[in-house]
């Protein structure tokens, strides 16, 4: 039986706000990252990234623990749990004089968030389905993505006013205060009646239930080339706007920009995807994103580096795309996974993830001197993605046939 469509506002921005604190976590750092290296006598800039990937590996890794545990136990009592990892996590790093044990420190946030990140798609899943799904999914990614528009500022604000340990306070003084909200105003959306019992199988069967659905397993390999690729440039945007064109003091402002173009597309896409569909908008995107970055791969092949009036369209066109897939791409995937919406999001997050942040790490160490391997990534996972769509897009047709 369809379930009733009905807007929610405060459900919408509450859910957000959950997903804004992974955000923050990330983003809030990038002014920093060299002065945390610094501290930590690590002085590889390759290195230093893994203050980014790291955290994006401890999400990954995390949903699928807290993600299976919400579907027995419910939503709300895992992402307390995982807001009291994050604060254990968040005290390491504080604490910390080993770079070892602040990547360790990392990890270790990222699996706390991870409940905040999954059990926000779950909660959605559990009272909304379809195209009207992934509107609800795009106006959270939109809201979301405003967080990337004032992090880096906000983080170098913090970070030149006090210290870099200044971030972390704020990190958790802000998650405080989101999870208070969510205690007193969300109530549980997933009903007793629909829990699944907890057992040692919860996960095995799962599983086997995720992989039965080969569209949701694809839907999660087209996000995890496209995340990993996106990722590669968060965790070399620092380098690439503060070392490789002296921008440091624009950087803030330029990352700023770059993320209101995808905050621009999720919105659009929650105005558009009822009408076209968000596989055929997805689809379109893809192609997009393929053909904008293998334009820059011809352009640019000398590897020198292009103008920086050049190069910011290049990267907002470029995230404008990824802006209408991101929303979808979780929307398609869930979308037959609604009976085990907490595993379901789970595995398809640790999939992505796990995918990604490879991906993020290998790309990464080539983007040195020159943004052309990044790019040569974004083409290449590109494509990839192109292939896996065309090829669903063939067993739609012959589906409707």
């Amino acid at each position: 039986m369809q379930k009733p469509q009905e807007f929610k506002f405060e459900f919408v921005a509450l859910m957000a706000s959950l997903m804004s604190i992974v955000a923050l976590s990330i983003d809030a750092l990038l002014p920093a990252i060299p002065e945390i290296g610094k501290t930590l006598n690590s002085f590889d800039p390759s290195k230093n990234q893994l203050l980014i990937t790291m955290i994006f590996l401890g999400i990954g890794c995390g949903q699928l623990v807290l993600g299976p545990l919400s579907d027995s136990f419910g939503r709300k009592p895992i992402v307390y749990a995982g807001f009291l990892i994050f604060i254990i996590a968040s005290i390491i790093c504080l604490t910390t004089e080993s770079f070892t044990v602040m990547i360790f420190g990392r990890a270790l946030q990222g699996f706390g968030l991870s409940s905040a990140r999954t059990i926000s798609i779950s909660m959605v899943r559990d009272q909304f389905e379809g195209d009207y799904m992934a509107k609800i999914i795009s106006i959270i990614v939109m809201f979301f993505l405003l967080v990337p528009v004032i992090a880096p500022t906000l983080g170098q604000l913090l970070f030149h006013a006090f210290n870099w340990q200044a971030i972390f306070y704020f990190n958790l003084a802000f998650g405080l205060i989101i999870m208070l909200w969510f205690y007193f105003r969300q109530p549980e959306t997933l009903a007793k009646e629909n829990r699944i019992k907890f057992s040692s199988h919860l996960f095995i069967d799962g599983t086997k239930e995720f992989f039965k659905s080969k569209d949701a397993v694809a839907y999660t390999f087209i996000s995890g080339f496209i995340t990993g690729s996106f990722m590669v440039y968060l965790s070399t945007s620092q380098q690439i706007f503060q070392v490789q064109y002296k921008l440091e003091e624009l950087f803030p402002y330029i990352f700023a920009s770059l993320a209101i173009s995808i905050g621009f597309a999720t919105f659009l896409n929650s105005r558009l995807v009822e009408r076209f569909g968000m596989f055929n908008i997805a689809f379109n995107s893809c192609i997009a994103y393929a053909f904008i970055s293998l334009l820059f791969v011809v352009l640019f092949s000398s590897g020198q580096n292009p103008s920086i009036y050049i190069l910011v369209p290049f990267f907002a066109m470029q995230f404008f795309a990824v802006g209408f897939l991101f929303g979808n791409l979780r929307a398609l995937a869930m979308q037959p996974l609604g009976h085990i919406a907490g595993i379901g999001a789970a595995i398809n997050g640790f999939l992505s993830t796990v995918l990604a942040v490879p991906i993020a790490n290998f790309i990464g160490t080539y983007v040195n001197t020159s943004v052309l391997p990044l790019f040569i990534g974004f083409s290449f996972f590109g494509i990839l993605s192109l292939t896996v769509f065309l090829i669903l897009k063939r067993k739609r047709a012959l589906q409707n046939a």
